[in-house]
């Protein structure tokens, strides 16, 4: 018989979905929303509400299957396969291609958002400050301690600048009846790119291996499933308010309004701190940058990892390289001299075409009973699971021919 848990179990027990929020909530989330909503105002509040739906749903199969197996995703889909020797090279070498071409363009993003927060601060150009920072990323990345207890300091940081987004956007006073129209899902003229945007840096396909890995480590039982799906859904939820009071505040605030800089983005934070807003906005770009940043090349190197057998620490070389190389190629898409809000939006939509093969991957395992008996996708599960599928291979494929 399963154990009853208690509001205060379930509570005391929310900590990996939080984390998963803190990797998606960085510059490329903010830059998004706030693009978002100055362009097409609420229309593509829609987005975030899919999201968050799709991110409870898939992240719940990738910690469930971490518990009940006790192993990480990549390296459930290799044993899985074990014996089809096509079937299983095509789907290692499609997840790895996925992941390394996502995590490039997400390590782009995240560099450049932490550079244009740096940049509005010392007015050096981004273009310049992006490498360098990525230098400091990779010895932070060399440093497991000093990534721990930056990470906390900076949880703090872009925990303050989400109560001031949501309390900007009650303060702002949106227009109730077109929130409502906005829940609608619709695609306004040239806005299907920002639509994958918007759900490319929600639902981050890395992040599903990552929540598996540390699902496991924090609860050992399939007995313990209970306090991993409260922890996942309330984690999730608050990223959805925090990303929709950000596109919220942006279409009430800036609508019409380009947004090129990270003084532009500022503008919605006027009406609660005035002059303060920029330097505000730009430190938590930098903060939620570095959160991002150091995670995106761990990510990519826990994953291939488990796909090829590696050892997941820096005294396996190809794991080590990994890291590095994921850096690398982030800081020369970084200094490529692009406008750094570009680059933050394609990354993010780069996130958005791969999803469709990584929520596939994650389908696959959790509706399998040889991987998870009794605990296996219920009717319910599968039918929400292949949802999330179809709207994502729908929007991935549209953006994908939009670009031609």
């Amino acid at each position: 018989m399963d154990k009853k848990y208690t509001l205060k179990d379930k509570m005391k027990a929310v900590g990996p979905g939080i984390l998963v929020v803190g990797s998606f909530i960085g510059p490329g989330t903010i830059t998004s929303a706030t693009r978002a909503g100055a362009g097409y105002g609420y229309a593509l509040l829609w987005t975030i509400i899919f999201s968050v739906i799709a991110v409870v749903v898939m992240q719940e199969m990738a910690a469930r299957l971490g518990i009940v197996t006790q192993n990480g995703l990549a390296e459930e889909l290799v044993k899985e396969l074990e014996g089809r020797k096509f079937l299983k090279y095509f789907m290692v070498t499609l997840v790895a291609a996925a992941i390394s071409l996502g995590g490039v363009a997400y390590m782009s993003g995240d560099l450049t958002g932490t550079a244009i927060g740096i940049s509005a601060i010392t007015g050096i150009p981004s273009k310049i400050v992006a490498p360098l920072w990525g230098l400091g990323v990779l010895l932070l990345v060399s440093r497991g301690n000093a990534v721990k207890s930056l990470e906390k300091l900076l949880t703090v940081c872009v925990s303050i600048m989400a109560v001031v987004f949501v309390v900007t956007m009650i303060i702002v006073k949106p227009d109730l009846g077109e929130l409502m129209r906005g829940a609608i899902p619709t695609v306004p003229e040239g806005a299907i790119m920002t639509c994958v945007s918007m759900i490319g840096t929600t639902v981050v396909p890395y992040n599903m291996f990552i929540h598996a890995t540390s699902a496991r480590k924090t609860w050992k039982a399939p007995g313990m499933l209970p306090l991993s799906k409260f922890d996942i859904k309330v984690s999730m939820i608050i990223g959805g308010i925090i990303t929709g009071s950000v596109l919220i505040t942006a279409g009430t605030v800036m609508r019409g309004m380009s947004v090129n800089s990270a003084a532009d983005m500022a503008v919605q934070l006027e009406p609660v701190l005035g002059s303060l807003a920029q330097p505000f906005l730009s430190i938590g770009l930098v903060a939620a940058g570095i959160s991002s940043a150091v995670i995106t090349p761990l990510g990519v190197s826990y994953v291939l990892a488990g796909l090829f057998g590696w050892g997941m620490d820096k005294s396996d070389k190809r794991f080590h390289w990994t890291n590095i190389i994921i850096v690398v190629i982030g800081i020369i898409g970084a200094a490529t001299g692009f406008n750094p809000i570009t680059i933050i939006m394609a990354a993010q939509a780069v996130n958005g075409v791969f999803l469709p093969i990584i929520v596939f991957t994650v389908l696959f395992l959790a509706s399998r009973t040889s991987v998870l008996g009794k605990y296996k996708n219920t009717w319910v599960q599968n039918l929400l699971g292949g949802g999330v599928f179809l709207i994502s291979l729908i929007i991935g494929i549209s953006s994908i021919l939009s670009l031609f």
